[in-house]
């Protein structure tokens, strides 16, 4: 049975007209849409799509790995390719560095399609660098949508030989006037690596709208904030429920306030993280802020799986984000990101269905008192709500980088049915770590000066260097205009 559709109001019109504000993107009626649970699913939608494309194929991801998955995709490419298909490809040059080469697209090449790399290091741009592609994009023939956080590696598939189950990931299919902005989306990362992307035929308008989901695209891109903002606005605007899941979360000051604010007021807020970190550091972080979270309301959950890779939101039913964007600074300034936000009843409640599902493979975190030495009374700690299960180990990180997240005794002690571990005071590691990494970098300097000056010698020679070429590349564009302005005279 379809969506009813919500009778506009003038408190309703002016939450739209904020959120297409914050968002930088207008809300698209007449989509369908179909969520997508975990990497399989994904390949078996994504290639399937892609051997029945017709006229073109667009795929942008921050991973393309060399292994027997991103075999798959580049052979399927392949085959579109040479049947005169258009081809085109963008990986991102940090995401992909280590996981593939040049010579991994060459048949690509050679039957036609087109490859580009995002953002390699370039002469007279020394932290250019720094942006990144974060995007996991599909578009096949203008009328098929893919966007997710799963990245093209068999890591996101586990290892059953080695009892690593599969990461636990999500995205969505779309078709629908939705589509056009994701091929936009594509244009414009295509259009940052080199010449713009050919004009590409209309895909064909379908008589009636092919679904009754209304939603935005929000393609983001560095420093434009534009989904922080729409974050900030649904923990300003959630009544009900605001149920988060992200796997490198490192709550920035203001959002973390939203956060408080709506559960102080009220809103049954949780968040799902990973228990287990590809990137530990990033773990470390996120566990530190536990503590101010747990103590106004909120709930947290640590995933038992191999590795939560997922980046989805849902808010009182009716409203859902599924895409690329984490909640740390990263995402929301420095990155290209895509996300769908969806203002739907049905989806959303698909979306808080599978939320609470997770939550049935994950430990809370919750805070206990404890008695303060020489009986000065109570103080909180911050503990689980059960024993954890040992957690099972994961196939790497989204970056290639091997490491497994250290089990901590705590996790295999407290009582059975009680789901519930006992963690150290989260906030005091990372200043001990810092001040151990400080200390031995003042050693090293103070008896091995050499060993810190060099580094620094080119690092300095490297800003030079960049600094150099920019400023001859600025008085060179200033010459030419004064010559072109001498000649129009």
């Amino acid at each position: 049975m379809p969506t009813p559709l919500i009778p506009s109001t003038p408190s309703r019109l002016l939450a739209e007209q904020a959120l297409s504000r914050a968002a930088g993107a207008p809300l698209l009626s007449g989509n369908a849409v179909q969520l997508l649970i975990d990497a399989a699913a994904h390949y078996d939608a994504w290639l399937a799509a892609i051997r029945g494309a017709q006229h073109r194929v667009l795929l942008e991801n921050y991973i393309v790995r060399d292994d027997e998955v991103g075999r798959a995709f580049r052979d399927a490419l392949v085959e579109r390719a040479r049947s005169g298909v258009f081809v085109a490809v963008v990986t991102d040059w940090v995401g992909c560095l280590g996981q593939s080469r040049r010579s991994f697209w060459a048949p690509l090449h050679a039957a036609g399609g087109e490859v580009r790399v995002f953002n390699p290091p370039r002469l007279g741009q020394p932290l250019g660098w720094i942006s990144r592609d974060h995007r996991k994009l599909l578009v096949v023939d203008g009328v098929q949508g893919f966007l997710s956080g799963v990245c093209i590696s068999a890591k996101w598939l586990g290892d059953e030989r080695r009892n690593v189950p599969p990461w636990r990931d999500t995205g969505m299919a779309l078709q629908g006037p939705a589509v056009a902005e994701l091929e936009a989306a594509f244009a414009q990362s295509w259009g940052e690596t080199g010449a713009a992307l050919r004009p590409l035929p209309a895909a064909p308008v379908a008589e009636s709208p092919v679904g009754e989901v209304s939603l935005r695209v929000i393609a983001t891109q560095p420093s434009t904030a534009g989904m922080y903002r729409l974050d900030q606005l649904i923990a300003s605007m959630a009544r009900k429920t605001l149920w988060l899941t992200d796997a490198y979360f490192v709550g920035v000051a203001p959002y973390v306030q939203a956060l408080i604010a709506a559960a102080r007021d009220g809103v049954d807020v949780r968040l799902l993280v990973p228990g287990s970190s590809d990137i530990p550091v990033v773990a470390g972080m996120s566990r530190s802020g536990y503590r101010p979270l747990l103590k106004a309301g909120i709930r947290v959950f640590e995933w038992n799986g191999s590795m939560l890779h997922a980046k989805t939101a849902v808010a009182d039913d009716q409203w859902a984000r599924v895409g690329s964007s984490n909640l740390n600074i990263a995402s929301w300034l420095g990155n290209h990101e895509i996300d769908v936000a969806v203002e739907d009843d049905g989806f959303a409640g698909q979306l808080a269905a599978q939320y609470e599902k997770d939550l049935g493979n994950a430990t809370e975190i919750v805070l206990a008192s404890r008695r303060r030495r020489g009986g000065n009374g109570d103080s909180e700690r911050v503990c689980s709500s059960e024993a954890r299960r040992p957690r099972v180990r994961h196939g790497g990180g989204s970056s290639g980088r091997a490491a497994a997240g250290a089990l901590r005794i705590a996790n295999s002690v407290g009582a059975a049915l009680t789901n519930r571990r006992v963690l150290g005071d989260t906030s005091s590691s990372p200043l001990m770590i810092g001040a151990g990494v400080l200390l031995a970098l003042a050693v090293v300097a103070f008896l091995w000066p050499a060993w810190i000056g060099w580094p620094l010698g080119v690092i300095a020679v490297w800003f030079a260097l960049n600094l150099a070429i920019r400023s001859w590349r600025v008085r060179k564009r200033r010459w030419r205009e004064l010559r072109d302005a001498g000649d129009d005279d």
